[in-house]
């Protein structure tokens, strides 16, 4: 599998016949980035049009496109209706994706540490703070734990990575929901041995150079760079191994239709097969568009992706289902229009 650089920061897709033709800019989430590489550059051998793409975090790609210094912001947290109509903004799925979490302790492999919801907000809170502690051994009586220092990495940037992230962890452990809560920043239990890294990158970067750390990253991050990922315990008490069968079951039941603005969170969903921690990635853009032209190439970008899912599965991205594709494509045709009140979109 193709190997991206732990530190990543930008995408610009540019050849040398194209350089005249037209460049679309995004900005925002790092959790899509390895997707959005691989379609950009196989859309830009296809058509020439340029996709510039900022992997800034989910908090800066809000602030961008609300700015409107960019054709799309991207977030891996999902906006509010309110949110949206207050800034005259749309936001659609992308494709959905997991977080996963990733491990160095020296001895254990890939998928051999187990851990709950509980012990992993655990960990964060800075309640266990041994590999060997109690609570892990109890998960794991298989496995020989070293007696080692627990650093819990985390994000030190908006993101929508951590919107998601702990929104699970609020959801499976009540002292967490109670003393934390959830948000693209949020202020770290300082009880915690923790470190902060910019975007996934950064969190995979410090993960594989720090003894002893856990941290969080997109799944994509986690084969790319080789790192150790752990089984999680779902909702139903399987313990599940990360891989596209089980982000596909927990995507399976999600409820686009009923999801105002497309808000919607995916984890801790029910299922013997599904992976705990799934999330949708986003892309936002302005309702009236100045530059329609720009538009216009965006949702064209944006529907050859929803086309060419296969590329997104060989990621471990699960493609966004048919049906809600045509929910979008009728959003766009309805609510995206030029400065005359002309559709930008035709839906066929």
């Amino acid at each position: 599998m193709k190997k991206y650089a732990l530190i990543l920061a930008s995408l610009t897709v540019v050849s040398a016949s194209t350089m005249a033709a037209t460049t679309i800019n995004g900005a925002g989430a790092t959790f899509p980035y390895p997707v959005y590489a691989e379609w950009a550059k196989a859309y830009n051998q296809e058509t020439g049009v340029q996709l510039n793409y900022q992997a800034i975090g989910s908090g800066g790609g809000i602030k961008q496109i609300e700015a409107k210094t960019v054709d799309f912001g991207a977030s891996d947290a999902p906006l509010s209706k309110d949110e949206l109509d207050k800034n005259g903004l749309v936001q659609f799925p992308a494709v959905m994706g997991s977080i996963v979490p990733v491990i160095h302790v020296k001895g254990i492999k890939a998928g051999e540490l187990k851990l709950s919801g509980e012990a992993l907000a655990d960990i964060y809170l800075g309640k266990v703070k041994y590999w060997d502690d109690a609570e892990l051994k109890s998960l794991n009586s298989d496995l020989t734990l070293p007696h080692q220092m627990i650093v819990a990495v985390h994000r030190s940037d908006g993101s929508g990575t951590t919107y998601n992230y702990t929104d699970y962890l609020q959801r499976v452990s009540k002292t967490w929901a109670d003393q934390v809560g959830m948000g693209k920043e949020i202020a770290w239990p300082k009880a915690a041995t923790n470190l902060g890294g910019k975007g996934n990158a950064g969190v995979a970067n410090l993960v594989k150079r720090t003894p002893g750390a856990i941290g969080y990253v997109e799944y994509a991050y986690a084969e790319q760079n080789q790192l150790v990922y752990t089984q999680m315990q779902n909702k139903d008490g399987h313990f599940i191994k990360p891989d596209l069968a089980a982000f596909q079951a927990a995507a399976a039941s999600a409820d686009w239709k009923n999801a105002p603005g497309f808000k919607l969170m995916l984890n801790d969903q029910p299922g013997a097969l599904s992976w705990p921690l799934t999330a949708a990635t986003f892309i936002l853009m302005h309702k009236e568009q100045a530059n329609s032209d720009n538009a216009k190439q965006v949702l064209k970008f944006f529907q050859w992706g929803y086309q060419h899912g296969d590329m997104a599965a060989k990621l471990g991205y699960v493609p966004m289902p048919s049906n809600v594709v045509d929910m979008v494509e009728t959003m766009w045709s309805q609510d995206i229009q030029a400065s005359d009140g002309s559709a930008i979109f035709t839906k066929k």
